[in-house]
């Protein structure tokens, strides 16, 4: 009986992996608003009353890739704020792991910047909710590294609000440099532009366009961390 009952869970599992699965595939050229219960089963291969069974309505999923989304990344940043000492060795491990983040899970970070302010309600608060947590754990870290006569709770907070902002304006900037070079994927950034010939020479020049403006994408999130960074250690100053 326990092995029935630990197969059909399995079962359902898949199912539910593969419904956020196809849900993630269509969304890629189009709003959660705008997409039809029926598309995600049928890309499945199920009923429609099957798709209940694991969600309440495409909101629900929605909220589901929300968590999925974010999850990773905001457990991921709080690893470097925990682990990394000094601004610089911080702000270079921030950016070098967002970079890689949005290299592995491109369509989780485009459904991230498309929905923070689509037309799903739930999807949208359950955004917001998760960048405010992200924010508290931010902020808790920040308390120890600063001086509690110049920086009140509420500043604290503002502060790593900005950050959080950051790290999203910066994950969708990778994204729009990997979409601008979409044959970049895979093909590599030392090739010789120059001699590239062919479909395998176009993919190298890709590769190197698309290696160039990550660098430059790395480059400003730098610069714009550390200049958030140097005016958090002059707030108060005058």
């Amino acid at each position: 009986m326990s092995h029935r009952c630990g197969v059909r869970q399995a079962q359902k599992e898949k199912t539910r992996r593969a419904l956020l699965d196809a849900a993630l595939r269509l969304l890629e050229d189009q709003s959660l608003s705008s997409l039809g219960l029926r598309e995600v089963t049928r890309a499945v291969g199920v009923a429609p009353a099957a798709f209940y069974r694991h969600f309440r309505d495409l909101s629900d999923l929605g909220v589901a890739l929300v968590e999925e989304s974010l999850g990773s990344l905001h457990h991921m940043i709080g690893a470097i704020l925990a682990g990394q000492d000094g601004d610089a060795e911080r702000i270079d491990a921030t950016v070098a792991a967002v970079a890689e983040h949005v290299r592995r899970y491109p369509a989780h970070i485009r459904f991230i910047a498309r929905e923070r302010h689509g037309g799903v309600r739930a999807v949208r608060e359950a955004i917001a909710a998760e960048l405010d947590r992200f924010a508290d754990e931010v902020a808790t870290d920040f308390c120890p590294r600063l001086s509690a006569e110049d920086w009140p709770p509420e500043d604290v907070r503002m502060l790593a609000e900005l950050y959080v902002d950051h790290m999203v304006m910066t994950a969708t900037a990778f994204l729009e440099a990997q979409a601008e070079h979409p044959g970049a994927a895979g093909a590599s950034g030392a090739a010789d532009v120059e001699g590239a010939v062919g479909p395998a020479g176009a993919a190298d020049a890709a590769g190197a366009a698309g290696a160039e403006d990550e660098r430059r994408v790395a480059a400003t999130a730098r610069k714009q961390l550390l200049l958030i960074s140097l005016g958090r250690h002059h707030w108060r100053d005058g």
